[in-house]
């Protein structure tokens, strides 16, 4: 068969791009995640051994919840970083104009990259599933409680609040689904004409099927007006609060995998609540992974041309101009997806595609 007419016209070449794709992509986001990681350990140490009894042992969890969000987060600047790298050498190398004099295209080089990135947006995606939501959640709950014991519970979500009537009723940490939500440092707040007089403050509470209420245990209640504070035991509140009003009161998507957060969905929209921006973060949960896709296309600026021009440091930026010019769009089309003013959809996959049709464009105007 013709090598113009084969998607990857050789074995040998195709295996070689891709361990020098993989190894620089990986080696960029071991530096990255080594740096940013220690700068958010050195701002946040504080806080964790603020706390009595948090060691080293805490700091170290940290560690481990944090890392994960860094990965997943930096995961598609390494793929950009690594292919300016890569490309970068083979140019310097003359490697890429042999490519061209054995009769190999612009689009058969970069295939082999292509390739591998699909792989990489393929283990992003199962990665931000199995591991990323579940730290996110975590830590969400473990910040909620000032890096304290927190409930161990699949399900946990923090800081949510709910209206009864005219009072507000927050809860630090929401843990189970049903009537077996437990609730964690719950404070509420009565007011009176608009004005607040009390404050009941308990550290947990839970409900009761058989009253439909909730029961606040060693609760606490301060008297805004005179300033003084006194036990009041166990109080029941909350008649008309739902439990589902609690687990619904907040969702957070990056604590959410893809199935629980389109489970999330329906319940909010059978409950009569907006998901717009909920809608817009779940197809992100796909377009953000396949944004590695398009950073072989994009860095692919750095990697032909340069026998005619000898500019490879500008065609490198250019590369990376292109790379970061898709991460502030996607940033911001998300956002409008979030205030609605993007339908979901859209707000997810635009960036996507308009960059797949602008780095192609560049490529074929360029080398095709």
């Amino acid at each position: 068969m013709s090598v113009q007419l084969q998607f990857f016209p050789s074995r040998q070449i195709s295996l070689y791009m891709v361990r020098l794709f993989l190894t620089r992509t990986l080696a960029v986001l071991a530096l990255l995640v080594v740096v940013l990681q220690t700068l958010d350990l050195l701002g946040q140490s504080g806080d964790i051994l603020a706390y009595p009894g948090n060691g080293d042992a805490q700091l170290w969890h940290y560690v481990g919840l944090r890392a994960p969000q860094i990965i997943a987060r930096f995961l598609p600047f390494s793929v950009l970083l690594g292919t300016l790298v890569m490309l970068t050498s083979l140019n310097q190398n003359s490697e890429i104009v042999s490519m061209k004099a054995a009769g190999l295209s612009a689009h058969q080089i970069l295939a082999p990259l292509v390739a591998a990135a699909l792989g990489v947006a393929l283990v992003s995606f199962a990665f931000n599933e199995r591991i990323v939501a579940r730290a996110t959640a975590s830590l969400s709950a473990w910040e909620a409680v000032d890096f304290g014991p927190i409930p161990r519970d699949s399900g946990v979500k923090s800081n949510a609040w709910v209206r009864d009537g005219n009072n507000l009723v927050t809860a630090a940490i929401v843990a189970g689904r049903g009537t077996n939500v437990q609730l964690r440092q719950v404070e509420i707040f009565n007011r009176v004409n608009n004005s607040l007089t009390t404050i009941v403050q308990a550290p947990r509470a839970h409900y009761d099927a058989a009253s439909q209420s909730w029961l606040l245990d060693d609760a606490r209640q301060f008297d805004v007006a005179r300033g003084t504070s006194r036990p009041i035991g166990t109080v029941r509140f909350g008649h008309d609060i739902r439990p589902d009003q609690f687990t619904l009161a907040k969702v957070d998507p990056d604590a959410l995998t893809f199935n629980q957060l389109r489970a999330a969905i329906a319940d909010l929209r059978d409950a009569g609540r907006p998901t717009a921006s909920l809608e817009a973060s779940l197809w992100h949960k796909l377009a953000g992974p396949l944004s590695a896709l398009l950073m072989p296309i994009l860095g692919s600026v750095a990697a032909f041309g340069l026998a005619r021009s000898g500019q490879l440091f500008l065609r490198a930026v250019m590369g990376m101009a292109l790379g970061f010019a898709y991460f502030v769009a996607d940033n911001f089309s998300l956002a409008m997806g979030n205030l609605g003013a993007y339908p979901p959809i859209l707000s997810a996959w635009a960036p996507f595609f308009l960059f797949l049709l602008l780095g192609e464009t560049v490529l074929f105007r360029t080398e095709e």
